[in-house]
């Protein structure tokens, strides 16, 4: 149950991205299942990580977890239960054990912590913590300031006295004394009940008080006197004491009936007295002065079985345990009673069972426990508990098969966008998935480009198809990174072929500069692709071409964002009649570019197929951007660390250029 909480915690106070983070770092899963039973360590390595990302000792995280804890609590439902533990902070404390040995019957591998009360001789209390677990005491004083303040509007500051570690059958158990210091809380108020009586008493004390003046010097009126004096001090007294018999009037025999598993035994641990039934399981306690430990051992709390660690733990629940001398275990629960003048003890209990198969089990059935018994009702609701148990444990799985399908579905649900916007452009893989038409788009102008690498033919006649799939794979994912960096849309790739345009199908006024500094930077990349026949660097063609183009998607079982019209032919043209590691422009394309501080070069007149002669230029650089801008990188060394570092080389729309 705890990690749901500090996972309640985290989320509610630093948000989830703070638990992400921490479950991560930790190594520990995202959520936790209400009945799952969890390793200590993963505790321990939650709160060491906590202190250290939110750089505050371990003492404030257990206090502040503490406090949340009892706040988890009340909202899990178990509000009524805590405020009906004790009428104060004292008898809360000590029935505490009582409620954990109660939430064990739902959590079944709980291990909780002990506590005891024990009154000074100056009228403070101790409190008296122990636990099988190191390190995690600073969580009762967040618990316990929560309690004082939410169910006793007090105020309670706890002071660590003692921390030991005690020798326990189960091995060191940690040991540790806190001093309660309680107080009201400034501006309380009392209950109104209590308001109510106090002034009918005042009320009824003032008109007797009236009486008795005008009734001085007579008898009957000294006796209304003495009664309104004890009157008064009957209203000045708050606390009851009990009335006790002289004598028990129960018969020997009647109360062995009444209490069929009761056990009296010594200061030596010897039996005395015990009930019928008990005999009846355990025939060996029917032997006069037979020692208790030779028939059962002491299994909570975890102590030694000797009169002083009985009487330690005297407000605490115990569960004895029977050896294992036959097929069935006989497990009693109940309230340990010392009786300080027959210098004995006084064990009032009943066969711990969690359901009707455990009574089964036992070799019991219900005609065993005594009518008055609550056992009785415990285990036929039990029943029915632990059923409801095993569905909120199945919703609770299947809750979370569900969360992880929904992160896988969301994953893939990812991966099937990128694939969809690497084929069309966003805004209309966007319009497409909604289910609308996209209609086709008439751009009155932009830069196309196409390259190809040189002597592919080749190539893929002297290399292995794999060669060949690696070299474009690596060639491509240079360019895909560089469309990213300059912010061009990759058009489509058909073999070596690798066609952009920039200004479509998002209109920007430095398409052109867009587009060189792409064709620039590709041109670069190609070189640091090694050819598979001659182990030189990839050449490549790339050509440049302006004008106006028709875009719109075609196809509807693999749609494609396609452009058509003369410009598409043209820029091929100024590929396909393109130098090896050369960048061919277009006329148009280079009036464009040609006062920008590009580093353009005529080529001269060259007869273009189609288009007939054509005066063409080389753009062979930028004369404004370094190699590292153009590629989207920059070099960064700090000592003996090198890092490649991803750059925007267009800032507010402005070129470098």
């Amino acid at each position: 149950m705890c990690h749901p909480i500090k996972l309640s915690l985290v989320i509610e106070r630093f948000g989830q991205e703070t638990w992400d983070k921490l479950s991560s770092v930790a190594g520990v899963q995202g959520t936790f299942m209400t009945y799952g039973v969890y390793d200590d360590i993963l505790t321990l390595r939650l709160v060491q990580e906590a202190c250290s990302m939110l750089d505050v000792s371990s003492e404030v995280v257990l206090k502040l977890f503490g406090e949340h804890f009892f706040t988890f609590c009340k909202q899990a439902g178990y509000d009524t239960m805590l405020k009906t533990l004790g009428g104060n902070l004292t008898e809360f404390i000590e029935n505490l054990d009582a409620l954990h040995s109660y939430l064990a019957l739902s959590y079944q591998e709980m291990n909780a912590p002990s506590f005891r009360v024990e009154k000074t001789e100056d009228g403070n209390m101790l409190l008296h913590y122990y636990s099988d677990r190191k390190g995690l005491y600073h969580i009762v004083p967040g618990i316990m300031e929560a309690v004082a303040r939410e169910l006793f509007n007090s105020k309670v500051t706890m002071v660590v006295l003692k921390q030991s570690e005690e020798d326990e059958r189960t091995g060191k158990k940690e040991h540790v004394v806190f001093l309660v210091l309680q107080s009201d809380q400034a501006g309380s108020t009392r209950h109104p009940t209590c308001i109510l009586c106090d002034c009918f008493q005042e009320v009824t004390l003032r008109r007797m008080r009236e009486r008795c003046v005008s009734l001085a010097g007579r008898r009957s009126g000294w006796d209304l006197v003495r009664t309104v004096v004890l009157l008064g001090k009957g209203s000045r007294q708050c606390t009851f004491s009990p009335c006790y018999p002289d004598k028990l009037w129960m018969e020997e025999e009647t109360f062995c009936d009444a209490f069929p598993f009761h056990i009296v035994f010594d200061e030596d641990l010897k039996v005395k007295q015990t009930g019928v039934k008990i005999q009846k399981f355990i025939p060996g306690l029917q032997t006069g002065d037979t020692r208790l430990d030779k028939y059962f051992t002491i299994t909570h709390p975890q102590v030694t079985f000797t009169i002083e660690s009985i009487r330690k733990f005297i407000n605490s629940q115990f569960v004895l345990k029977s050896h294992r001398d036959k097929d069935t275990t006989l497990k009693l629960r109940g309230q340990m009673l010392w009786m300080g003048s027959l210098r004995c003890m006084l064990f009032l209990c009943s066969p711990k069972l969690r359901s009707l198969q455990e009574l089964q089990d036992g070799g019991l059935n219900l005609a065993d426990l005594a009518h008055h018994d609550a056992t009785r009702d415990l285990v036929l609701l039990n029943q029915q508990r632990l059923a409801e148990m095993e569905l909120t444990n199945q919703l609770e799985r299947k809750k979370e098969e569900l969360r992880i399908l929904s992160c896988h579905l969301e994953a893939e649900k990812k991966k099937t966008e990128a694939l969809l916007y690497a084929m069309l452009p966003r805004h209309v893989a966007n319009q497409l998935k909604e289910g609308k038409t996209v209609e086709a788009g008439e751009f009155e102008v932009c830069n196309i480009l196409f390259s190809d690498v040189v002597t592919f033919t080749n190539i893929c006649a002297a290399c292995e198809p794999i060669h060949i799939v690696h070299m474009l794979n690596s060639m491509y994912s240079k360019f895909d990174r560089l469309t990213n960096v300059h912010d061009v849309y990759k058009v489509e790739t058909i073999g070596d072929a690798y066609m952009v345009v920039g200004g479509v199908p998002v209109p920007r006024e430095s398409h052109a500069c867009r587009v060189a500094n792409f064709a620039l930077g590709m041109r670069t990349a190609a070189r640091e692709v090694t050819n598979p026949v001659t182990d030189k660097p990839i050449q490549i063609r790339v050509g440049i071409h302006t004008g106006p183009v028709l875009a719109g998607v075609v196809g509807q079982k693999m749609p494609r964002y396609c452009l058509f019209g003369d410009t598409v032919n043209t820029a091929s043209r100024m590929e396909s009649h393109g130098v090896p590691d050369h960048i061919q422009l277009s006329p148009t394309t280079y009036s464009v570019l040609m006062d920008t501080g590009f580093d353009l070069r005529e080529r001269g007149q060259i007869d273009v197929k189609g288009k007939g002669q054509m005066t063409t230029y080389f753009l062979f650089g930028n004369l404004r951007a370094s190699e590292e801008i153009i590629m989207g990188r920059s070099l960064i060394v700090i000592g003996k660390l090198s890092t490649q570092v991803h750059v925007n080389v267009y800032n507010n729309n402005n070129d470098y250029n």
